[in-house]
């Protein structure tokens, strides 16, 4: 379950919990507006007067989604892993192992960022196919900013796992529970 007492207490975790229901209506309402999109192509091909940006538009929503999506599972820390070999480890070594790891994620993440950023210029002249006047660094937009979400979330993590604070018993892990963030 999630400490709520501790939670209360802590302006980091009141400032991930209010982060990750931002994150949730965010990718909750690009969830709403792709099924409609969808649902509106199939409906105007069905009567044979099929969209032109239909295709593009549902492409770009669903990247848009994913690295949306990507930073709210950053948040309740639902990301995939493979913690087995890690949980062999003494908590000391455990501890270590998951800050490095830690580290190795936010520069990931920064790099993808400032990458996403360097390529934006080159996309100034360029425009989706089939809407013209939505410029291409708009729609690319999303990988600079998703990393700066990402990056928020799993900085807020690496505080935690440095101040050690609300550590899973069954684990020895910092952070919120994968079950915890499900509910």
């Amino acid at each position: 379950m999630h400490d709520t007492s501790q939670s209360a207490a802590s302006p980091m975790h009141r400032f991930r919990d209010g982060y990750g229901r931002l994150l949730e209506w965010a990718v909750g309402a690009l969830m709403i507006i792709l099924a409609a999109e969808v649902t509106l192509g199939i409906v105007f091909r069905a009567i044979g007067q099929s969209l032109v940006w239909y295709d593009e538009i549902a492409s770009v929503l669903l990247a848009w989604l994913t690295f949306y999506g990507s930073a709210l599972a950053s948040v309740k820390r639902a990301h995939i892993g493979c913690p087995e070999v890690v949980d062999q480890l003494s908590p000391p070594l455990k501890r270590i192992v998951d800050i490095v790891a830690q580290i190795l994620v936010i520069a990931f993440f920064a790099l993808l960022g400032w990458v996403g950023l360097t390529i934006m210029p080159a996309l100034a002249g360029d425009a989706l196919v089939s809407l013209p006047e939505i410029p291409m660094n708009f729609v690319q937009s999303v990988i600079p900013v998703s990393a700066v979400l990402i990056l928020i979330g799993e900085v807020i993590h690496l505080i935690d796992l440095l101040g050690n604070r609300r550590v899973d018993k069954e684990t020895g892990r910092a952070g919120v529970a994968l079950s915890d963030g499900l509910h």
